[in-house]
């Protein structure tokens, strides 16, 4: 029997590099798409020959990838940015793709779409990352009848931004973090990985939204003292004021290097909490039972302590 194909859009981020590898168990033919193919060879590593494809592409030049979603079974988006720069807006990416992508899939008649998105989307909004979020997937919907939506709330792995990002600023002897009492749910990216193998196993979820979550909820300053006691550290952690944080983010914004945090993600933390809504599907409607992040983090935060892997957490 063929084994199905399927394009895979963002396939060198941190849940495509870790779907691939379960693609490829699942004895999938996988075409990734790169903006650079060549730094990204090592993805083959993980197939057979044969077995999975880069393509170059820009997320412009949509022509340039119809041949390998006509050829395709199912068709997965993980392209997301977390801050604009001046060459990548929000609703290029999270609004523009999807829209490009569901029209080519209707075009192709593929059997499924899914692209991710981030609990928090709406319309009313005041970030312009959760309305762009919004526009991507109200666009997939309208566009092709067998589009599903993925909304993972912070996405934590040993390569992911979040907790090495406090783990790497524990130099410094106090935090000053706007809205401690935010909330997130995040979820191992093994987690996500096995909600998106599950979701192209399952049968008759068209048009279907899940949220996904981790098992423990956090409020901002609970997540960093359990990132500082996995690293052997106590921090003072102090609530900067919300109007002093958007006017330090907007100056920082304007800063040739990668922000800390932005405008647009203190406007989400000025939001509701970044948990599981259960107004939607779930893990559990996936039989999915999700992963302790804080065991996970221990395994790989390691590197953070003073004594390195073998001192011991107090």
């Amino acid at each position: 029997m063929k084994n199905k194909i399927i394009t895979l859009l963002g396939g060198s981020g941190t849940i495509g590099r870790n779907l691939v590898n379960s693609l490829i168990k699942k004895n999938f033919r996988v075409i990734i798409t790169t903006r650079n193919s060549y730094q990204n060879t090592y993805l083959k590593t993980q197939a057979t020959p044969g077995a999975l494809e880069l393509i170059d592409w820009d997320a412009k030049n949509f022509d340039k990838i119809e041949e390998a979603i006509k050829n395709s079974d199912i068709v997965i988006n993980l392209i997301g940015i977390l801050y604009e720069t001046r060459k990548q807006k929000f609703d290029q990416i999270h609004a523009g793709i999807p829209q490009a992508i569901s029209k080519l899939c209707a075009k192709a008649n593929v059997n499924k779409f899914i692209t991710v998105s981030a609990i928090g989307s709406s319309p009313n909004s005041k970030s312009a990352y959760q309305r762009s979020k919004f526009k991507g997937e109200q666009n997939a919907l309208n566009n092709f009848d067998r589009t599903i939506i993925l909304r993972p709330s912070v996405i934590e792995s040993s390569t992911s931004n979040f907790s090495r990002l406090f783990a790497r600023l524990s130099f410094l002897p106090i935090f000053f973090i706007p809205n401690l009492t935010y909330k997130i749910q995040p979820i191992m990216v093994s987690d996500v990985v096995s909600a998106i193998i599950k979701i192209i196993e399952e049968k008759n979820n068209f048009k279907k939204i899940y949220e996904i979550g981790g098992p423990k909820i956090f409020t901002m300053k609970e997540m960093i003292t359990s990132i500082m006691k996995i690293i052997g550290k106590k921090r003072f952690i102090v609530e900067m004021p919300m109007p002093l944080a958007k006017i330090q983010s907007s100056i920082t914004d304007l800063l040739p290097f990668p922000p800390i945090l932005t405008r647009d993600q203190c406007e989400i933390l000025s939001e509701g909490d970044n948990v599981v809504s259960y107004n939607h599907l779930t893990l559990k409607d996936l039989g999915i039972e999700p992963s302790d992040v804080e065991k996970e983090m221990a395994s790989y935060l390691y590197m953070y302590r003073e004594g390195g892997q073998f001192s011991k957490i107090k």
